[in-house]
């Protein structure tokens, strides 16, 4: 991907937003690469981009925008490294591949896509199984801690010190960047498609403020799974991984209307990608039953193709959906997992029997406002109104999303 931008109708806060997205990680896998320090990296990156904010909006946005934050990340730290020598100390090194090649800030119209090294360097066995995926998220793709921390269902301050300590590790172990993928690949790869999957929930997962839904984002996910496949084709959990991303990104134009969430039922279908649909169909012909995370991932494709491959909303085969989600919660013991079987089986079966499975279900989401709306859809489908106010009360206390807040406060002024 080229980090050359349209700068000629954008103001310079809108560049940086859109170089964060699609470069943050290409660059700060290049510093890893260039100084061998995961230590001052980071850090140098983000005072980059603050120092671009004050810079750009003084002197206008420099002709190549991600060579400006690459050049001034490393002479930052340079500076640093300068000071280390001066006094004597040496930090934990990292090893850097034999073949980098150093971008300089005028010829660096192409960065080469060096993420999958990163991620492989996150979810290296030295690092703490908990933590992997989370780091690759925070370096790899630049997601907020706070929002990482949603994805796990753990506080952020829980959040940032497991990441902080996942960076020590690598330092501290001097664990190597830029390993051939062919070899590291067969031993990382459930990491590696977890991260990238989660990545792609990331954007379709709102954060508190105005926006519902970060495609650019998912979208750069997709890439990186369909470049994986590339690398390693007869991998069953990464055909299984690109098939469900394809299939939920297809409906990217129709989720959202006017500003307002646009539930799968009331989505335009004729919006979604359908030559998207069809990649995914013909990955998911070839799976075969399989176990563990591949076979997680299987049922999960599964379940998005009955959605991605029904004329509409009626014709839906929820029956299908409701056993593989059993399967699925068999095999996982998730409780995101259950929630969503308890919408299939209030569809398939009946909204009582959807409500029943919810039950117990507040210990382990507890903070988590989607319950409580799921609750109060089903609620709505039985006819308990005071149930169903009850619970969109607290999923409006709940939510931090601008947009989801307004859908839900329309659901409840429905009910009079």
């Amino acid at each position: 991907m080229t980090s050359k931008l349209d700068l000629s109708s954008k103001p310079p806060e809108r560049v940086l937003e859109e170089v964060y997205r699609s470069d943050w990680g290409r660059l700060l896998s290049l510093l890893i690469s260039r100084t061998r320090r995961l230590d001052l990296s980071e850090d140098a990156l983000g005072e980059a981009f603050a120092r671009a904010a004050d810079r750009w909006a003084r002197d206008g946005v420099p002709a190549n925008p991600a060579g400006w934050l690459y050049t001034t990340a490393y002479r930052q730290m340079l500076g640093k490294l300068r000071a280390e020598a001066i006094a004597g100390r040496k930090a934990a090194l990292l090893a850097v591949r034999p073949d980098w090649v150093g971008p300089t800030e005028d010829g660096f119209d192409e960065l080469p896509d060096d993420r999958l090294h990163l991620i492989l360097l996150c979810c290296h066995p030295a690092v703490p199984s908990e933590s992997r995926s989370a780091l690759a998220l925070r370096l790899v793709m630049g997601t907020p801690t706070d929002q990482i921390a949603k994805l796990f269902l753990v506080s952020t301050p829980t959040m940032a010190a497991r990441i902080t300590r996942a960076k020590k590790k690598i330092v501290a172990a001097g664990i190597p960047l830029g390993q051939p993928l062919e070899t590291e690949l067969r031993f990382r790869l459930d990491e590696v498609c977890r991260t990238i999957y989660l990545a792609f929930t990331a954007g379709y997962t709102p954060a508190a403020g105005p926006q519902l839904l970060r495609t650019d984002q998912a979208g750069d996910a997709v890439r990186l799974a369909a470049l994986l496949r590339d690398l390693v084709p007869g991998a069953q959990q990464v055909s299984a991984m690109l098939a469900l991303v394809l299939f939920q990104h297809s409906r990217r134009d129709a989720r959202e209307r006017d500003g307002k969430l646009v539930t799968l039922a009331k989505q335009d279908r004729a919006l979604w990608h359908h030559n998207e649909i069809r990649l995914g169909i013909g990955l998911v012909a070839q799976l075969e039953p399989g176990r563990g995370y591949a076979e997680e991932l299987r049922l999960q494709a599964l379940i998005a193709a009955e959605h991605a491959t029904a004329s509409s909303a009626d014709s839906t085969n929820w029956r299908n959906i409701a056993d593989h989600y059993k399967a699925l919660e068999a095999l996982t013991g998730s409780a995101i997992v259950r929630l969503n079987r308890a919408v299939a089986v209030g569809e398939a079966d009946s909204p009582q029997r959807g409500l029943d499975l919810l039950d117990g279900l507040e210990e382990e989401l507890p903070s988590n406002h989607r319950l409580f709306a799921v609750r109060a859809e089903l609620a709505i489908a039985a006819g308990d109104v005071f149930l169903a106010r009850s619970s969109l009360v607290r999923a409006i206390e709940l939510c931090s999303n601008d947009v989801e807040l307004a859908h839900l406060r329309d659901k409840l002024a429905a009910l009079g």
